[in-house]
């Protein structure tokens, strides 16, 4: 028994050898090239991890075709079968790579392109423009036009936007009729609505707006039931006629009065862009004959400084003009800080034009006294940390259209591109340790005690 199963147990024995003997040739065969990229240099691996990588695609791209050809095929083959087995390749590499679409099949181009990378995701929040040419529901055609004039930026400055929305408003209250079975104090607040929410839509709301439409709402619903509906339009026209007169119009001038007080013979005056406001005290100080010179600095995209400097020069005003990248070299010829403001926080901080905050800080780094000329109609109840969380965007412009160039302009002409993102805050925010006093028409008030005024003056 032994010498028969002796027998039988060698050839597995032997068969197991043989078995390890045909393994070992693979896995010695698979050494060496390990071996071999070891002792590769930089340039050869490179060569070798493209040459794999195509290696792959091009075994993706063929997948499908592989499937196509592993089933049973017809006996008579014809040209529609190769059509799809080639399709199937040709989609599969089309998954397999980026699509290249022209330019003219769909992708925006030009302006287009450029308009809409406008929209930084973290900036998106900002006040971009909505186009206004289609209007919904029943808006006055002077509420058409002012927003036509408010998107393209025709009227500019946080007072001409109020006195323009509230004499349109004059004339939508005197077009109105009040529908039957219904009074004048409840209904024409609900017709006033779309026409603010297509001022909205045209260029966000100005804080002066808001305090100016809260003071008609009030007086809308005050008004006497029983008096005529005429009347009753005839008072609420009044009653913007007083608030442009008394908020703004006086206001200036008791502001321009007040400001003129601190200004001497000699002064040389610095201020930003353009303010009603400032540009009225300055004019005002000329006309008293008090010798003073004017720095106005300007930066783009508006360029306001540029009307604040013709008027000036006008009237007999010695100027200089410059841009702000140059400030830090001219501010110490001025003795004197005159800005505007925008609107102002309840913590004395000034929301204003962009840059207004580098002057106020370079001023006080000089030890140069900073006067903010500010109506109380523009003063917020809110708080505002930085200029981050409400903004405003300024208009584009051909970055080259204004000044002369030394070389051709041709040669230096920006092309839209893809990944150039275009950004022109509006306003930012200056923090109240950088201004000295604020003027108002109740006096100089120092900007940490902006709360202490009611907050009626600021309605």
């Amino acid at each position: 028994m032994a010498s028969v199963t002796s027998p039988a147990v060698r050839p597995e024995s032997s068969r197991n050898a043989i078995g390890t003997d045909k393994h070992t040739p693979k896995a010695d065969q698979s050494d060496p090239p390990r071996k071999q990229q070891k002792d590769l240099t930089k340039a050869e691996r490179r060569a070798l991890q493209e040459k794999q990588r195509a290696e792959k695609e091009a075994a993706k791209a063929a997948g499908p075709a592989k499937g196509a050809k592993g089933g049973k095929p017809a006996a008579s083959t014809s040209s529609a079968p190769q059509k799809k087995q080639a399709g199937g390749i040709e989609s599969s590499k089309a998954q397999s790579t980026p699509l290249k679409m022209p330019r003219d099949a769909g992708q925006p181009t030009g302006h287009d392109q450029l308009s809409q990378s406008r929209g930084l995701r973290i900036f998106s929040h900002f006040g971009l423009q909505k186009p206004t040419s289609h209007v919904k529901g029943d808006i006055h055609p002077v509420i058409v036009r002012l927003g036509l004039q408010f998107s393209s930026f025709k009227i500019v400055g946080a007072n001409a936007r109020c006195i323009a929305t509230l004499t349109a408003f004059k004339s939508i209250i005197q077009d109105y009729s009040t529908p039957p079975n219904t009074t004048l104090s409840r209904h024409l607040m609900t017709h006033l609505s779309p026409q603010i929410n297509h001022l909205v839509t045209a260029r966000p709301m100005a804080v002066t707006m808001g305090n100016a439409i809260r003071q008609l709402k009030l007086d809308i619903s005050n008004s006497d039931i029983d008096m005529p509906e005429q009347d009753a339009k005839d008072l609420l026209c009044k009653r913007i006629d007083d608030y442009i007169r008394d908020r703004i119009i006086m206001a200036d001038h008791v502001i321009q009065d007040i400001a003129c007080k601190k200004i001497k013979d000699g002064d040389v005056i610095l201020t930003y862009a353009r303010s009603s406001v400032v540009e009225n005290v300055l004019l005002h100080a000329h006309a008293e004959g008090k010798k003073i010179s004017v720095i106005v600095v300007d930066s783009r995209p508006m360029l306001e400084g540029k009307n604040m400097l013709t008027v000036l020069s006008s009237r007999g005003i010695p100027c200089k003009y410059l841009l702000l990248p140059a400030l830090g070299s001219t501010i110490m010829e001025a003795s004197t800080v005159i800005l505007g403001a925008h609107s102002l926080h309840s913590d004395g901080a000034v929301f204003s034009r962009a840059g207004t905050a580098l002057v106020a800080m370079m001023a006080k780094h000089h030890s140069i006294p900073v006067m903010v000329c500010c109506e109380t109609y523009k003063f917020s109840e809110g708080v505002q940390l930085d200029s981050f969380t409400k903004n405003e965007l300024a208009p584009q412009g051909d970055p080259l259209s204004t000044y002369p160039l030394v070389c051709p302009k041709d040669d230096l002409t920006l092309q839209p591109l893809p990944n150039l993102e275009i950004l022109n805050p509006l306003y930012d925010l200056t923090p109240p340790t950088c201004i000295t006093a604020v003027v108002t028409e109740v006096g100089i008030i120092p900007p940490n005690s902006i709360s202490s005024i009611p907050l009626t003056l600021g309605r």
